[in-house]
């Protein structure tokens, strides 16, 4: 049975990981499922936006605690998972409908944009046996003050979903009942935006903050005249002057 489920509708896949048995630890079995989920939805044109989602009471435990080998051989990989979300030009949605610690932390801080149901809880558990959240602070610091890393990194302490959300960690929390109408809203607003748009836009907002002043000034200046230039900025503004939708839009 497979680790990871996929399906495709409407311009959306939906990519759940599906061995509640174990909390959905990360496995080597759960890490190789979730790389080649997201190489299907990435490769696949019709796909506009994916949405990473859990079956079962956790989203993500974080590392499998039940075989001591098991984080060294899924390492490379979710580190190869995490880069592959921040690197996708389609949007990423965690839908968090379970508990998220550790690991699972890192994927949901990976994701572009996360909605997580409000009696879900978050945790920075690490240091209660004996270890530190070291390769998902890649992913999780750039959304946190130093004062809130410092709290929860340091303290293990698990949180709610509306903490979570006032840290930055993730966007919302809603209650349980809004959840899908709530990712579902978000998706369709991710629809409307054009492809290639929406691929710079989030790759502005990765790249950006780390480029001197004046090189991102220059930067950014040549990207918005390519932008302007293009068939689908062309195609976008002659909609909007016809009062029709622009052709991407479902």
């Amino acid at each position: 049975m497979s680790a990871v489920a996929t399906s495709v509708a409407a311009g959306v896949a939906t990519i759940s990981m599906d061995q509640p048995h174990n909390r959905n630890a990360l496995t080597p079995t759960l890490v190789s499922g979730l790389d080649k989920a997201f190489a299907g939805a990435l490769a696949d044109a019709g796909v506009r936006v994916i949405v990473l989602t859990n079956t079962g009471p956790a989203f993500c435990a974080g590392a499998d605690l039940s075989a001591s080998d098991s984080m060294e051989q899924a390492r490379p990989d979710i580190t190869g998972v995490m880069a592959t979300i921040q690197d996708s030009p389609k949007p990423v949605v965690a839908r968090i409908a379970g508990h998220c610690m550790g690991g699972g932390v890192g994927l949901a801080a990976a994701c572009d944009l996360s909605v997580a149901a409000d009696d879900v809880r978050f945790g920075f558990t690490e240091v209660r046996i004996g270890v530190a959240p070291a390769i998902i602070s890649v992913v999780c610091l750039p959304k946190l003050s130093r004062a809130d890393a410092l709290e929860l990194y340091l303290t293990g302490e698990r949180i709610t979903a509306a903490r979570a959300a006032e840290v930055g960690l993730i966007n919302r929390a809603v209650t349980r009942e809004e959840l899908d109408s709530s990712v579902e809203e978000l998706v369709g607003k991710l629809a409307a935006g054009a492809p290639g748009a929406l691929a710079e836009a989030k790759r502005m907002v990765y790249d950006v903050p780390g480029q001197p002043r004046d090189e991102a000034f220059a930067a950014m200046t040549r990207l918005s005249q390519d932008l302007f230039s293009r068939p689908e900025a062309v195609e976008g503004m002659a909609a909007f002057r016809e009062k029709r939708r622009p052709p991407w839009v479902p």
